[in-house]
C-alpha cells in the first residue's frame, strides 16, 4: 500500500520530491512529540495542507491516528487545535481505514472530569458524525451531556446532536422526544431553547418524524410569540419543509401570512428571506394565489427595504416556470389583459423608483415576462422593459459607487437577455448604449462594452456608422495608465473587433497601436491581441504579438508569443483566397503551412511539464493536417483538368457497373477515395480532441465541432459528386443550420455549410451523372469558401478557467515501476484502484463530474513455458466499472485472471461522465506489469512427467482444496 501511494506521488508531477509524503509526515510527527506546546500546535495546524497535497488513504489514516493520540494525551488547547483540523478536513474523514481505533482514542476523553475536555470531545464526535453515524456509545454520551449543568458541555452536546441527527435516522428518532421535552420544559432557559430548536430541521428522515416535528414547531410559534423565538422557529420550519418536500406549499402560505399580518419588521424580513430560499429551491410549488398575495403585500408596504426584498423574490420567480402558471388563466374565468395583472402593475411602478435596487428588480421582472411569455397581450411590455432599462442605464452609468455598478450589471444582463429573445429590439438598445458610452464613468464604460460585445456576438447589429463613434471614444480615453483605463482599452478594442466584420482598416489599426504605445502596458497589448485572434482579425493580432516578443523575460513566454505570431500570419495568408483562382489558392495554403510548421515548433518549445499545452498542440496539428488535406484535394481536382476522362468514360462506367470509371484515370488511382477517407479520419480526430477537452468552455467546444463538421462536409461532397451519388443523403446535414448561432464565426461557417450543400444538391439534381468539370469546380470552391472564413482561436486556446484532473493509485504496486508483480497462474489478482479528483480555483464552472469510468485491460507481452494453443478469452482481461466520487475520492477493485505463463501488461484508463451523461476521455492512463508464474504443484507434476516418472498415488489424490 505504501508503494502505491509512493507511485501516485511520482505520477503527480512532484518531480524529485518522491518521498515527500513520508518525510513530511515524519517531520510533523517530530513536532507532535516535541516537549514545547508551541511546536506541537504548529505541527497540528499544518496537517490540512498535508492532506490537500497527498489525499490518499494510506497517509490520511496514519495522520489521523497520530492526531487522535495527541487528542487523547494532550491538553485542552491541543484538543481544540485537533478539532479545528478535523473540521477543516471533513471531506478526508471517510479515507480513515482504522475508524474503530481512531474513535476509541478520541472517545476515551469523554470520561474526563473536566467539562471543557468533554465538550471538545463531543464537538469532535459531532464533526466525525459522517463516518460514525450509528455508534451507540456516541449517541448515549450526547444524550447524557444534554442534561449536564455545564453550559459549555450542553452547547457542545447540541452541536453534536444536530450533526448526528442529520446523518442518522435512528438517532434523530430517539432524540426528537428529548429535544421536545427540553424545549417545552419550564426549567430550560430561553437562550438554550433558541439553540435547541434548529436541531428539528434535521428531522426529515421519514414522514411521521417530519410531521411530529412540524406539530411541535407549530405549537412553539403560537406559544412563544417573542421576536427571537418566532424568527428561529419560522426559519427551522422552512428548512424542515425544504428538506422533507411535502409541506412546502403550506410553508409558503404560513410565511406569506406572517409577512402580511405580523407588524414586526424583523419577522417580515425573515419571512422574505425564507420565501427567497423556497423560490430558488422549488419555484414549481408556487401557486398563482401565492404570487398574487406577495404582489399585494409589495404594493401596499410603505417600507422600501421590505419592498426590495419582496421584489427580489418575485424577480427570482419571474425567471422560472412559476411565471407561466401566474399568467395562465384559470378554467372558467375570463382572460384579463396583461396590464391588469398586479405583478405587471407592480413592476411598471417600480421601474422608475428612486431606489436603484427596486428599479433593477422591476425591469428584471418585465424582462423575464417579455422573454418567457409569448402571448400577444404581453407584447406591449417589451417597450416598458426597454424604457425602464434605458432609464436605469442613464442613472447608473454616471455613478461609480459599488451599488450603482451592481445595479448596472443587472440592467446590462437584462438587455442581453431581452435582445436575445426579441431581436427586433436590438437596434434601439444598442443605440442607447452607444449614446451613453461617451458620458459614462470608466467603470460603467467597461461593463457597457462587455454588453455591446455580447449583443454583437449574437446579432450583427453594430453597423459601420457606429464604428466611427467607437473610434472617437478610443482616441479620447486619454494617456492615463490606471487599471480602469487599461481594462477600458481592452473592452473597447473587443467591441471594435466584433463590429468590424471584415478586415480592419489601416486607420483603425493605426489608432489602436498609437493608443497602446501611449498609454498601455504589455499585458494590455497581449489581451487585445488575444481578442483579435478570437474575432478573426489576424493581421492586427500578428503585429501586436510581434511588438511583444522583446518584452517578455522567460524563453517559454517568448516561444509562446512567437507561435501565436506565426499562427496569425498563417491565417492572414488565407484571407487573400479567391474563388476559381486555384493556383494562387495552392500557393496561399503552402505559405500558411510554412508559418504553421514554424509556429508548432515554437509552441512545442513553449510547453513545460506543468503546462504541456496539449490542447493547443492538438488543435494546431489538426489545422495543419486539414490544410494539407485541402491542398491535396485542390491538386487532385486540378490534375483532372490536365488529364480528363475519355469521351467514352460514361459508357465504360455503365457497361462495367463501376461508377468510378466516369472519372477516368484518376479514379483508378483512387485519389478521391483516399481524400474522402482522409477527411473522415480528420473528423474522427477532431471528435477525439473534443472528448478530451473536459475543461473547455462551450464556445471553444463549438469551434472544434465546426472544424469537425467542415471535414464531414467535404467528405460528403466528394462522395455525393464523384464516388457514390445515389447513396449520398442530404437529410442528416440539412438540419444543422437551425441551431441557435452564438458567434459571428459560427454564423459565417454555417452560411458556407448551407451554401456548399445547396450547390452539391443542385448539381446532383441538374445532371444525372455529374460532369467531372462541374464536380471539381464545386469541390475546389467549397474548400476556398471554408478557408476564407478567418479561423477563430477561442478562449481555451489562451486561458483555462476550469481545471480538473484525476490522480490514480494502484495496489498492489511494485517498488520499481519497471518490475513486474509476481502472481501464480491458478490465482486471481485483486487490483485495487483508488483515485482523487483535483480541481482548480473554479470547480464545476462549465461541467461537473457525475461519475468516473475505469477501464482495465491486460495484454500478454511475452510468453514463457510450453507453446500450445490458448483460448482467446484467456489471453486478455477487459473490464469496466463506473464509480461515483464522494468528496472527490473514489475506489474500486477488479479481479484479473492470468492463466497463461509470462509477462502481462495491465493498463488502467479513466474517463469521466458529466451530469448530462456525456463521456469525456480525460485520462490518465496508468500501466503496471504482472508476471504469471506456474504454481509449485503443477510445476512438480510437469517435471515428473518430463522425466518419465508417473506421479505417486499420494500426489495423484491431492487436489487444490487439500492444500488449505
Amino acid at each position: 500500500m505504501a508503494a502505491s501511494a509512493k507511485s501516485f506521488l511520482a505520477d503527480a508531477g512532484y518531480g524529485e520530491q518522491e518521498l515527500d509524503a513520508n518525510s513530511a509526515l515524519m517531520e510533523l510527527d517530530k513536532g507532535l512529540r516535541s516537549g514545547k506546546l508551541g511546536e506541537q500546535c504548529e505541527a497540528v495546524v499544518r496537517f490540512p495542507r498535508l492532506f490537500q497535497k497527498y489525499p490518499f488513504p494510506i497517509l490520511i489514516n496514519s495522520a489521523f491516528l497520530k492526531l487522535a493520540d495527541v487528542f487523547r494525551v494532550g491538553n485542552n488547547f491541543l484538543r481544540l487545535c485537533v478539532l479545528k483540523v478535523t473540521q477543516q478536513s471533513e471531506k478526508h474523514l471517510e479515507k480513515i481505514l482504522n475508524v474503530d481505533e481512531f474513535v476509541k482514542r478520541v472517545f476515551s476523553v469523554i470520561h474526563s472530569n473536566d467539562p471543557v475536555a468533554r465538550a471538545i470531545t463531543l464537538r469532535m464526535l459531532g464533526s466525525m458524525a459522517s463516518i460514525i453515524p450509528e455508534r451507540k456509545n456516541a449517541h448515549h454520551s450526547i444524550r447524557q451531556s444534554l442534561d449536564s449543568h455545564d453550559n459549555v458541555e450542553v452547547e457542545a452536546a447540541i452541536f453534536a446532536a444536530a450533526n448526528f441527527s442529520a446523518q442518522s435516522k435512528d438517532f434523530a428518532a430517539g432524540i426528537c422526544n428529548k429535544i421536545s421535552e427540553m424545549i417545552q420544559g419550564l426549567a430550560t432557559p430561553v437562550d438554550l431553547k433558541l439553540k435547541l430548536i434548529p436541531i428539528l430541521q434535521h428531522m426529515h428522515h421519514d414522514a411521521s418524524l417530519a410531521s411530529s416535528s412540524r406539530q411541535l414547531l407549530q405549537q412553539l410559534v403560537t406559544s412563544y410569540p417573542s421576536t427571537k423565538m418566532v424568527i428561529v422557529t419560522l426559519h427551522t420550519f422552512t428548512l424542515l419543509a425544504a428538506s422533507s418536500l411535502v409541506d412546502i406549499p403550506k410553508q409558503i402560505q404560513l410565511l406569506l401570512q406572517y409577512l402580511k399580518n405580523d407588524p414586526r419588521k424583523a419577522v417580515k424580513r425573515l419571512a422574505i428571506q425564507d420565501l427567497k430560499l423556497l423560490a430558488n429551491k422549488t419555484p414549481h410549488t408556487w401557486s398563482r394565489e401565492n404570487i398574487q398575495a406577495l404582489c399585494e403585500s409589495a404594493l401596499h408596504t410603505p417600507y422600501d427595504s421590505l419592498k426590495l426584498g419582496m421584489l427580489s423574490v418575485l424577480s427570482t420567480l419571474s425567471g422560472t416556470i412559476a411565471i407561466k402558471q401566474y399568467f395562465s388563466s384559470a378554467p372558467g374565468t375570463t382572460a384579463t389583459t396583461a396590464r391588469s395583472f398586479d405583478l405587471v402593475r407592480l413592476a411598471q411602478e417600480c421601474c422608475y423608483h428612486n431606489n436603484r435596487g427596486i428599479a433593477a428588480h422591476g425591469v428584471r421582472i418585465l424582462t423575464n415576462i417579455s422573454a418567457s411569455c409569448q402571448e400577444k397581450d404581453l407584447l406591449p411590455l417589451e417597450q416598458d422593459a426597454v424604457f425602464g432599462l434605458e432609464a436605469l442605464l442613464v442613472l447608473c452609468s454616471q455613478d461609480d459607487s459599488p451599488g450603482a455598478q451592481a445595479t448596472l450589471k443587472i440592467t446590462l444582463t437584462c438587455m442581453v437577455k431581452l435582445v436575445k429573445c426579441r431581436p427586433h429590439l436590438s437596434q434601439s438598445v444598442v443605440e442607447s448604449l452607444l449614446t451613453q458610452l461617451h458620458s459614462a464613468q470608466d467603470a460603467a464604460r467597461i461593463l457597457m462594452c462587455h454588453c455591446l460585445a455580447a449583443i454583437a456576438m449574437q446579432l450583427p447589429v453594430l453597423a459601420d456608422g457606429m464604428l466611427g463613434d467607437l473610434m472617437d471614444l478610443y482616441k479620447l480615453i486619454g494617456r492615463s495608465a490606471t487599471d480602469k483605463k487599461q481594462e477600458l482599452l481592452v473592452s473597447l478594442a473587443t467591441v471594435i473587433f466584433v463590429s468590424s466584420q471584415k478586415a480592419l482598416s489601416s486607420e483603425i489599426k493605426t489608432v489602436i497601436k498609437q493608443q497602446l504605445e501611449n498609454a498601455s502596458n504589455g499585458w494590455t497589448a497581449y489581451r487585445i491581441a488575444r481578442q483579435a485572434s478570437r474575432m478573426g482579425n489576424h493581421d492586427m493580432a500578428r503585429e501586436l504579438y510581434q511588438s511583444l516578443l522583446t518584452q517578455v523575460a522567460s524563453e517559454h513566454f517568448y516561444f509562446w508569443l512567437n507561435s501565436l505570431k506565426e499562427f496569425s500570419h498563417a491565417e492572414q495568408c488565407l484571407t487573400g483566397l479567391q474563388e476559381d483562382n486555384y493556383s494562387s489558392a495552392l500557393s496561399c495554403i503552402a505559405e500558411a503551412l510554412k508559418s504553421y510548421h514554424k509556429g508548432i515548433a515554437s509552441l512545442t518549445a513553449a510547453s513545460t511539464p506543468l503546462n504541456p499545452l496539449s490542447f493547443q498542440c492538438g488543435f494546431v496539428k489538426l489545422r495543419i493536417d486539414l490544410l494539407q488535406a485541402f491542398s491535396q484535394l485542390i491538386c487532385t481536382c486540378n490534375s483532372l483538368k490536365t488529364s480528363p476522362p475519355p469521351a467514352i468514360a460514361t459508357t465504360i462506367a455503365m457497361t462495367s457497373g463501376n461508377d468510378l470509371q466516369r472519372c477516368g484515370r484518376i479514379s483508378n488511382q483512387a485519389c478521391m477515395k483516399h481524400s474522402m477517407e482522409e477527411f473522415r479520419n480528420l473528423a474522427t480526430r477532431y471528435g477525439d480532441l473534443y472528448q478530451s477537452s473536459f475543461d473547455a468552455d462551450s464556445a471553444t467546444l463549438r469551434n472544434v465541432e465546426l472544424q469537425q463538421q467542415s471535414c464531414l462536409l467535404i467528405s460528403h461532397a466528394i462522395e455525393a459528386l464523384i464516388l457514390d451519388p445515389e447513396a449520398a443523403s442530404f437529410q442528416e446535414y440539412s438540419s444543422n443550420g437551425t441551431a441557435h448561432v452564438e458567434s459571428e464565426y459560427e454564423r459565417r461557417m454555417m452560411s458556407v455549410f448551407n451554401h456548399v450543400l445547396e450547390e452539391v444538391e443542385s448539381l446532383n439534381r441538374k445532371y444525372a451523372p455529374v460532369s467531372y468539370l462541374a464536380s471539381n469546380t464545386c469541390l475546389s470552391n467549397a474548400v476556398i469558401a471554408l478557408l476564407k472564413v478567418p479561423l477563430s482561436f477561442q478562449r481555451y486556446f489562451f486561458q483555462k478557467l476550469q481545471s480538473t484532473s484525476i490522480k490514480l493509485a494502484l495496489s498492489p504496486s511494485p517498488r520499481n515501476p519497471a518490475e513486474p508483480i509476481a502472481v501464480q497462474n491458478n490465482q486471481q489478482l485483486a487490483l485495487k484502484v483508488e483515485g482523487v479528483v483535483q480541481h482548480g480555483s473554479k470547480p464545476g464552472l462549465f461541467r461537473k463530474i457525475q461519475s468516473v469510468c475505469l477501464n482495465v485491460s491486460s495484454v500478454l507481452q511475452s510468453k514463457s513455458g510450453q507453446d500450445y494453443k490458448i483460448p482467446i478469452d484467456n489471453m486478455t482481461n477487459e473490464m469496466e466499472q463506473r464509480v461515483e466520487p464522494h468528496n472527490d475520492y473514489f475506489s474500486t477493485q477488479f479481479l484479473l485472471n492470468f492463466v497463461i505463463l509470462g509477462t502481462h501488461n495491465i493498463t488502467v484508463e479513466s474517463s469521466v461522465i458529466d451530469s448530462n451523461g456525456i463521456v469525456w476521455k480525460t485520462g490518465p492512463k496508468t500501466t503496471i506489469f504482472v508476471k504469471s508464474l506456474e504454481d509449485p504443484y503443477s510445476q512438480q507434476v510437469r517435471l515428473q512427467q518430463q522425466q518419465g516418472q508417473p506421479p505417486s498415488q499420494q500426489q495423484q489424490q491431492r487436489t487444490a482444496y487439500s492444500r488449505f
